[in-house]
């Protein structure tokens, strides 16, 4: 059976059962041990409803091949990224992140939390998964299964990481979408589980809800994040933060209810990290504000860019041994995380850098943000490859640079540069425009979408 079009470049997303179903998922909970040559696994899942069962179908492929089962149960991506390092096992974790309801998906990695994408096993994955399918799963099912709880070890080691005990009192709106930071936002943040913080959180959309009746759980959509935007104001908060639906994404809004610009929280973070690790490289992918790198520099870091997408970025920081690393899409890496990517930490520390002085949120992020951005802008084309040559064409004769480490970035003379890259998934190219000031990025991105769309 061809998996091609469940199997993307980092995870497994499909529409259940259309699309993915218990039978494929235990297929590929066999082909994971396999090509992990694991002996022993964890896995979890999210809120959705089809959840529990095509996390135990997987665990009873696993079986199969001879491998016992730590089930972790309900958990965020980043919990799941925690079992993997606390257990030191691979995992898998069965959610798709912001995607409508009738989607699922699965994200796996090796022991401790080491990414597993195309390039290095998901491709074997989806093959022997498919072959599987096709051909029956061989094996006795050896393999044992248990049940852990590992909330509580999660937000102890968060706290342990960042402390905010002695930060001053901070409000604190929290739109967790219906997602899973309604499970750990008061866990590690509150007093579920843990002594109480000098925090007062306002919880907003924190039942645990798969079908995201209030809307959907993906904070970079700008209408995702309105009624968070006005709770904060109405509530004299002193900042807003939200979480996608598997909570491994933070996104945060100041106190008038303003975004901040998740370039300018990789700023503030690494700043935060350079601190602690004088001299340490810091990950930035290429759509990341220029003004992350020049921050690094001026904090005595290493700046290092790199493609989009956590597998990508997780390899490079391990190589480098990057104390952390942070995206355009609100995806922050942490050393101290195994290389994964967590939201909570992220969100710490923010609260934890504005707790620890009396500015306003917008004051202490205003130095971080140096240029204007046009945010991700999507065109569907027929052919990319042509589109993409056309836009080199029209900016030749001014570009100073020209890169294609992921798509086509380009370097013009008064600081204005935008990166164009195709899909991997659907018939389109995502355009990034980022310049000194609004009339000079307007001017570059309308040319560049006349040159796409054309």
């Amino acid at each position: 059976m061809d998996l091609s079009a469940l199997v993307k470049a980092y995870d497994v997303r499909g529409i259940v059962p259309d699309q993915l179903d218990e039978s494929i998922a235990r297929a590929i909970g066999a082909a994971f041990v396999d090509v992990t040559e694991a002996t022993k696994i964890v896995t979890a899942h999210d809120m959705r409803e089809s959840g529990p069962g095509l996390a135990r179908a997987f665990a009873e492929g696993a079986r199969q091949r001879g491998a016992s089962v730590v089930e972790a149960g309900l958990s965020s991506t980043d919990m799941l990224y925690f079992a993997s390092g606390h257990l030191s096992l691979p995992g898998a974790m069965f959610t798709a992140s912001h995607n409508p309801a009738q989607y699922n998906g699965i994200k796996m990695c090796r022991a401790n939390a080491v990414a597993i994408g195309q390039q290095t096993g998901l491709t074997e994955i989806r093959d022997l998964a498919g072959r599987y399918l096709d051909e029956g799963i061989p094996g006795e099912g050896e393999g044992t299964v248990e049940q852990t709880d590992l909330l509580t070890a999660y937000a102890e080691y968060l706290r342990n990481l960042v402390d905010l005990s002695g930060i001053r009192p901070l409000k604190v709106v929290v739109d967790a979408g219906n997602g899973m930071g309604g499970y750990t936002v008061p866990a590690v943040l509150g007093d579920a589980v843990l002594p109480a913080l000098p925090l007062t959180i306002v919880p907003m959309y924190f039942e645990l809800d798969g079908s995201f009746p209030n809307h959907e759980a993906n904070p970079l959509e700008p209408k995702n994040i309105v009624d968070l935007q006005q709770r904060v104001v109405d509530e004299s908060a002193d900042l807003g933060v939200a979480f996608d639906g598997d909570a491994d994404r933070c996104f945060v809004v100041d106190a008038e209810g303003k975004p901040v610009p998740p370039s300018a929280i990789t700023a503030l973070v690494a700043t935060r990290e350079l601190a602690k690790h004088p001299g340490s490289a810091i990950i930035h992918n290429l759509i990341t504000s220029h003004a992350v790198p020049e921050i690094v520099l001026e904090h005595g870091g290493r700046p290092i860019r790199t493609r989009v997408g956590h597998s990508f970025i997780k390899a490079e920081m391990a190589k480098a041994g990057a104390v952390f690393g942070g995206e355009h899409s609100a995806h922050y890496y942490f050393k101290d995380f195994w290389f994964a990517d967590t939201g909570m930490l992220a969100a710490m520390h923010v609260l934890a850098a504005l707790g620890e002085q009396e500015r306003t949120l917008a004051d202490l992020t205003a130095e971080f943000t140096r240029y204007v951005a046009s945010g991700e802008i999507n065109s569907t084309v027929d052919d990319q490859a042509a589109r993409l040559q056309a836009i080199r064409d029209a900016f030749a004769d001014r570009a100073t640079d020209v890169d294609e480490l992921d798509g086509l970035t380009v370097q013009l003379g008064d600081g204005t540069w935008f990166n164009v890259r195709a899909s991997n998934t659907e018939p389109l190219l995502r355009l990034n425009v980022e310049g000194p000031t609004e009339d000079a990025m307007g001017a570059v991105r309308d040319e560049a979408l006349a040159a796409i769309r054309d």
